[in-house]
């Protein structure tokens, strides 16, 4: 067990994945543009309504039922989630530096049977993950209710912003199917749901508060950055929208994962303080070698480094007032350059 714990979203940080999204596209008919429609009302229940109980991430709820309408399996899930992982740069040579440094959690709002496959892609022991749990054979709709999700979809689709039209539907008609008793009881984890599973986290390593780096890329991230920043652990922000950087201290802007394994390494062996000396000499230094020599980066991570950003090297920054909307610009791009512009656009 280390002193300090490395605490990552998965789709984002380490995959440019939305294994959900792409399961809707794949299985659905027009299932893409119901999810990104899905996902914008689930923004909205959250950002503008403030929805009690109402966790970021919902839209892994609110697809279901049209999951089952196409009687989807757990083996569909597994097998498709196995079949289609898509790494960030590097990702898989950041948590094998990190097995040797830190202690490593994956905290995902994706469906389990996703991040079980990526853990096994990504060697992390399944049991260091936390995640929405969905056993889709469990959940069944009458043939009647068939009809009626099919109608609805329809319904979604030709009405994409009747935000009160999507209450009716989710909150008052779906609500009073069967289905809906086992999908209610089905804790995402996104936004308190993360932040919760950081709580088991510290309690499992028996670590400080200030002795965890959580990092992020959306709006399920907000409430475990917010909590890391509050109590003095490094939060980051990765090729983040507007959500995460609104809340996040520092922010990565990279296409590769050895960006994070930088500053994973100078935290490893150094406190906060040092993490922020070190971006702002980044920042400022006409000889990146030599510092990261002076900040003793690990050989193989620094000598990667310079592989991958032969010249155009990766924005790590602070987080002020000042650059927050540089940021964003430069952020939101890299984020659909590299994920797609329907992934990158999602919340």
């Amino acid at each position: 067990m280390f002193e300090k714990s490395f605490i990552t979203d998965c789709e984002g940080p380490l995959t440019l994945n939305d294994n959900a999204y792409e399961m809707a596209a794949e299985f659905i008919e027009n299932g893409g543009e119901l999810f990104k429609i899905l996902s914008l009302y689930d923004d909205y229940l959250v950002d503008v309504v403030k929805m009690p109980d109402y966790k970021a991430g919902n839209t892994l709820k609110l697809i279901l039922p049209f999951f089952v309408v196409e009687n989807l399996t757990n083996s569909d899930f597994i097998d498709f989630s196995k079949n289609n992982i898509y790494a960030v740069r590097d990702s898989k040579f950041l948590l094998n530096y990190l097995k040797e440094a830190m202690n490593i959690y994956i905290v995902s709002t994706s469906y389990g049977q996703y991040i079980e496959a990526v853990s096994d892609y990504m060697d992390v022991p399944f049991e260091n993950t936390f995640y929405t749990n969905v056993d889709i054979d469990c959940l069944e709709l009458t043939l009647e209710e068939i009809q009626k999700v099919t109608e609805f979809k329809g319904l979604i689709l030709e009405n994409p912003d009747d935000y009160k039209m999507f209450d009716d539907i989710f909150f008052n008609q779906i609500a009073k199917m069967g289905i809906y008793e086992k999908i209610k009881d089905i804790k995402v984890v996104g936004g308190q749901g993360k932040k919760l599973a950081i709580d088991d986290i510290i309690k499992r390593d028996s670590i400080n508060t200030d002795e965890l780096l959580y990092i992020g890329d959306s709006i399920t991230d907000v409430e475990p950055l917010e909590f890391a920043r509050k109590n003095n652990g490094i939060s980051i922000s990765f090729n983040g929208n507007e959500y995460p950087l609104k809340v996040a201290e520092i922010a990565i802007v990279s296409p590769s994962a050895l960006t994070t394994a930088v500053i994973a390494n100078v935290y490893a062996k150094n406190d906060k303080d040092k993490v922020l000396e070190f971006i702002k000499d980044y920042n400022i230094s006409n000889d990146l070698k030599n510092l990261f020599d002076d900040y003793s980066i690990d050989e193989e991570i620094k000598n990667k480094f310079f592989e991958v950003f032969a010249e155009n090297y990766p924005l790590i920054q602070i987080i002020t007032d000042d650059n927050y909307e540089n940021i964003l610009k430069i952020s939101k791009d890299m984020r659909n350059n590299i994920r797609g512009q329907d992934i990158g656009g999602l919340g």
